[in-house]
């Protein structure tokens, strides 16, 4: 693979389209936007990709439940998920589609015959407990109470033929790439349940359904009409044929290994185990992180339809507007575990960092800036870009942390303008005061705008000039 040292590869996880978006995908989203963003504000080219996932039962039962044929389904759904990363401002340069014949089956099959060619795909007759919600088979002392641990649901006994991949050929070295950090799963106690979870010992695991159990759905396996490849080799293909594997070799060796998947908490032994064996048995790289989020609560209760507090992202958005939601997520959420979301919250959150912290900030500066009539300088590229703690937080996937720090300079800035009084001082202690003030502002602004890409540009810009003058609120008064 080429030097990959000034680009930037990150993905989401694959969502099912068996449902509408909700606020997890764009808790995920967020997250995965931020460093795409942050990256790109180093000037390093990035590729920014994510998907559908369209070839799992769950499609195919949604599909039946609405009364529509697959494939129509799916034509909707997927676009629907689409429309909602530019919706959400999610800045993609690559939305591949399971569904995809030219750009993604040809691309997922030639990985099969690598592993195939490496000996590691066979057939087998076997039994075993399927859930449907995870597309996963588990084992019986896998279970809670013989439920499905995600989705607390009572798995489904199927028995039948199919082919399997040879996942406990490559159990040393999956546990050597993690042990080292080569793979770099995020945080330490991800990292951990994974190493447990091999420890255990990994089986081989399926990868395909007979084409009838799968309803005709999915990516057809290499020389057997009979047999569908399993949702799980299909879909985390993505990663590969978004970025030109099966067509585009020089757009595939420019970008990959990936540099970060980001993914949520339930799916972290696909990504981070199954994959990775995959991979190894395809003789293709490895990615270098795995970033792994939590949960999002609704005032301390798991969203559930049936205790009916699902939040609709698109609703909270047209209440509150983008940029102060994303950064609610990223800012009360912690990046690597569960957090809560409520209306009250939200409502401290907002009034407090955003519209008396930041936006009082730069409306009191620009004022004063304007009041003195001086011309103000703009920090150099290094000098914006010159915080080793803020950088730090963001490149060890910590947002929370790198929000917390920013918000800290904040306070700092404030602290200044009220031991210096630049409102009672004139001339060149006055410009002083100012300038110390315009240039703070600068590099906040520079850093925030991974997070809150329109306002913290705006801010930035605003400051940037030479005559600074008076600045409208940044975030109104909420009803």
């Amino acid at each position: 693979m080429s030097d990959t040292s000034q680009r930037y590869y990150i993905t989401t996880a694959i969502p099912y389209v068996n449902a509408k978006p909700h606020l997890g995908h764009v808790l995920e989203w967020f997250q995965a936007d931020v460093l795409a963003r942050y990256h790109r504000l180093l000037g390093h080219e990035v590729a920014f990709a994510s998907g559908a996932d369209e070839n799992s039962l769950k499609n195919v039962q949604a599909a039946e439940k609405a009364g529509l044929a697959p494939q129509a389904w799916l034509d909707q759904y997927s676009e629907i998920f689409k429309e909602a990363y530019a919706q959400f401002d999610i800045s993609l340069t690559s939305f591949r589609r399971g569904s995809d014949q030219e750009k993604h089956w040809p691309g997922v099959q030639e990985l099969w015959r690598l592993c195939e060619k490496a000996g590691d795909i066979y057939k087998k007759t076997y039994t075993g407990l399927y859930c449907i919600g995870c597309e996963s088979f588990y084992t019986a002392e896998e279970l809670v109470e013989g439920k499905c641990p995600e989705h607390l649901t009572v798995p489904e006994r199927v028995k039948e033929e199919n082919y399997f991949f040879r996942l406990s050929k490559y159990q040393a070295k999956i546990k050597e790439l993690i042990e080292s950090d080569d793979l770099r799963i995020v945080s330490a106690q991800y990292k951990n349940e994974m190493l447990g979870f091999i420890n255990k010992g990994l089986e081989d695991f399926s990868v395909s359904r007979s084409t009838k159990r799968a309803r005709g759905l999915g990516v057809p396996v290499p020389n057997d009409p009979d047999q569908i490849m399993y949702v799980w080799f299909d879909a985390l293909s993505i990663y590969l044929t978004a970025i030109g594997w099966g067509y585009d070799t020089q757009l595939f060796t420019r970008f990959w290994p990936a540099n970060a998947h980001v993914i949520g908490k339930g799916i972290n032994r696909f990504h981070s185990v199954y994959w990775i064996g995959m991979l190894l048995s395809g003789g293709l790289p490895t990615p270098r992180s795995v970033s792994v989020h939590g949960y999002i609560t609704v005032n301390g209760q798991k969203m559930s339809k049936s205790i009916g507090n699902v939040i609709d992202p698109v609703t909270v958005i047209e209440q509150y507007g983008l940029e102060p939601i994303r950064y609610y997520l990223l800012k009360e959420v912690p990046t690597h575990s569960d957090g809560d979301f409520s209306h009250e919250r939200f409502r401290e959150l907002y009034q407090g960092d955003l519209a008396n912290g930041l936006g009082n900030l730069c409306s009191r500066v620009a004022k004063l800036c304007e009041r003195s009539a001086n011309s103000f300088q703009q920090l150099s590229n290094e000098a914006l870009s010159n915080s080793p703690a803020v950088r730090k937080a963001i490149e060890d996937f910590e947002l929370k942390i790198a929000l917390e720090l920013l918000q800290q300079e904040l306070t700092s800035i404030d602290q200044q303008l009220n031991h210096d009084q630049p409102w009672k001082l004139n001339g060149d202690a006055q410009f002083i005061s100012l300038q110390k003030a315009v240039f703070a502002i600068q590099k906040v602004s520079y850093f925030l705008q991974p997070f809150l890409p329109k306002t913290a540009g705006r801010i930035f810009i605003h400051f940037s000039q030479p005559k600074i003058s008076a600045l409208a609120p940044l975030f109104p008064r909420l009803d």
